[in-house]
Order: C-alpha cells, then structure tokens, then sequence
C-alpha cells in the first residue's frame, strides 16, 4: 500500500500524534487516542511524548510510543534531525501536531519534505485572547482541548468520534496505601490544591482550613502535588490530621492513578491533576481563579456545575494561570471560602456510590 506516494512497511497507514507537555495537556490526549485506536483497528498508531507520561495510555492498547531525549540524543538542531529520521524510519504517512511548539514546528518541516501529510491544531489564540482580556470579555464557552485533538487528526482523513468519558470504577490500591488504610471503608477524599503558576493555586492557609474540614467528614484525605514546598505542606496536614496522608513522593505517576480511581471525589484546581482524575472517571469539584473552564481546558467528562468559582469581572485574565494579578493580590482565589469548596464535595459525595 502506498500513503502520500511512501510505502508502508506494514502496508497500511500510520499516524503520528505529537504532544510533549505540559503534563495535564498530554493528560487530555488519551482518550481521543483510544477512540482513534476503536474507530480505526487497523491504523498504526505512535505517540510522540515524555517517558514518564506514557502511563496515561495504558488504556490504549496497541499503541507505540517515540519518547525524545532533548538533554542528549535529541538535543538541538541536529538532533531533532536525528528524531526525523527514527520517524520516517518507523514508516509513518501522517502526523497530528497537537502541540505547535518550536521543537514540533522543525520536525513536521522536515516530515512534510518527506512526504508525510501534516495536520496541525487549532489552538484558537484569538478567541482566548478575547476571553481574557482586560475589559469587554468575550465570554462564552471555547472548543473543549480534546475536540482540538481530534479536529487535528480529523483533518488528515481519520473521522472518527467523540471520545468517550471513563467509567469510574476503583483499580488496584497501591501496596504503601493499603498498608497505611487497610482496605477501603467509608468515603475517600483527595485533596490536590497545588498547580504550575500562582494565579491557579488555593492559598495555604485556606488549604490547611480545608484539609480539617475534610478530615472531620471522611474516612481518609489524601493530599497530591509534587515540589518541596508542596510536600512539606502535605507532610504538616499528616502529622498534624491521623487520618489525612500526604502521597507527594512516596507513590510512582501510574499508582497515583490507581489510588485516585479508588476515590469517591478529588478536589483540585485548574491543574494536571484535574485530568488524571478524569482519565479514571473520578468526579471532581475543581477550584478555579486566574483561568475559567470556558478556556477549553475542564476535565473531559467532569461535570461543570462541580466548579467552584467566583463571579468577577476581572476573570479570567489568564488562560494558562501565568499571568500577575492586576490587583496584586489573587482575590479570585484568596475569597474563595473552604465552607464554599467543602459544601460542593459533601453534595458530590452524596451523588456518588463509593467505589469498593
């Protein structure tokens, strides 16, 4: 079989879908990638990625993985020729660039030359501009991130349908949490108020008053993040509460996952951990301040009415969170109360049968 006037090794097509970062970003792929993979049982499928985030595909079966090394092998210029010849190597015919960074902009230059058809997706830079401008919003719902992956591969001839929602049902409890807990009774709770940029994450004072009020109603609350900071704060709520347990680096990216499926609710902000959640179908009551759900970048599958938000006209300013306050001061956040956050997950957790 012959693609683009290139013939296949396996004598049929072969995509490429690239997506580097951020984490929570590649976390919105995979279940495009298994609906692509449902669609078309016979396509080959490579994604384009970091080693340590292969693990939210594990539900993809079937699908190979490129993992780059831009510290040595495929560090610059060179190297990312270097990466171009593995690619057209491995027989591909078309890629999906749903990143468009510098690195992906090079490589699909130098595929294209190759004769591999190219899709790229649609960010939508001009409508998020206008969402987050100063004055005169344009506020209205944008195209969900998992829809721009799909228009991207959609584009190079592969129709395919809308992805699906994970069913939430519990996976293998992590063996340092089920010697900590014991198996699972009552509800379970986590708690990740932490994110990359400042204008996304719940202070910390109000953090510590949350994390009591969700140690005085559930059986267990656990604490996710990553960093020093992080961790120490996480640590202080576990000496501090017996029933709530930081996990900050005592758990591998895959068991965070399974410990999370074994959740009846999570509370997090606008970050990656919002997405691993969604990939296991845990509800989320997510906390939001510099950016807005109207960004495209909400759980897939989450339920809009779990966001706590405020009502101000200075929202959102950001669409990643990355942006300084106008104000100086974060109110978006800082007069978010715990009671507001903790009442949403006492209404969630009612609504959901515990997972067992």
């Amino acid at each position: 079989m012959s693609v683009n006037g290139k013939n296949t090794p396996s004598g049929k097509p072969h995509i490429l879908i690239m997506r580097l970062s951020a984490m929570g970003d590649v976390a919105i792929l995979p279940p495009v990638v298994e609906t692509l993979r449902q669609d078309f049982p016979d396509l080959d499928i490579t994604v384009l990625t970091r080693p340590l985030f292969q693990t939210f595909f594990r539900n993809a079966e079937g699908v190979k993985f490129i993992s780059p090394d831009f510290e040595k092998q495929h560090k610059g210029l060179k190297g990312i020729f270097r990466l171009r010849k593995e690619i057209v190597r491995l027989g591909v015919t078309h890629v999906a660039d749903v990143h468009d960074v510098l690195r992906t902009r090079i490589l699909r230059v130098l595929l294209r030359l190759s004769g591999i058809k190219i899709a790229v997706i649609d960010k939508g830079r001009p409508e998020k501009r206008a969402l987050t401008r100063k004055y005169h919003k344009y506020m209205v719902q944008l195209k969900p991130s998992y829809e721009r992956y799909r228009d991207t591969i959609c584009e190079l001839g592969f129709r395919m349908g809308d992805p699906k929602p994970a069913e939430h049902k519990p996976l293998q409890l992590p063996k340092e949490i089920e010697n900590l807990t014991g198996a699972k009774q009552g509800k379970w709770v986590g708690f990740a108020p932490f994110a990359k940029h400042v204008g996304k994450i719940y202070p910390t004072t109000l953090s510590g008053d949350l994390t009591r009020l969700l140690a005085d109603k559930f059986e267990h609350v656990f604490i996710f993040g990553g960093g020093a900071f992080e961790k120490e704060f996480a640590e202080c709520m576990d000496d501090r509460y017996e029933n709530v347990h930081s996990v900050i680096g005592k758990l591998r990216l895959g068991e965070e996952m399974d410990l999370i499926s074994d959740l009846d609710v999570i509370v997090t902000m606008d970050s990656a951990t919002m997405h691993i959640a969604s990939l296991v179908g845990t509800p989320v009551v997510s906390v939001w301040g510099a950016t807005h759900p109207f960004a495209g970048f909400y759980g897939i599958g989450q339920n809009m009415d779990n966001a706590v938000q405020l009502n101000l006209p200075c929202r959102p300013c950001s669409v990643y969170g990355n942006k300084a306050c106008m104000y100086h001061d974060y109110h978006c956040m800082h007069q978010i109360q715990p009671t507001a956050i903790f009442d949403k997950v006492i209404e969630v957790s009612n609504n959901t049968t515990s997972v067992k």
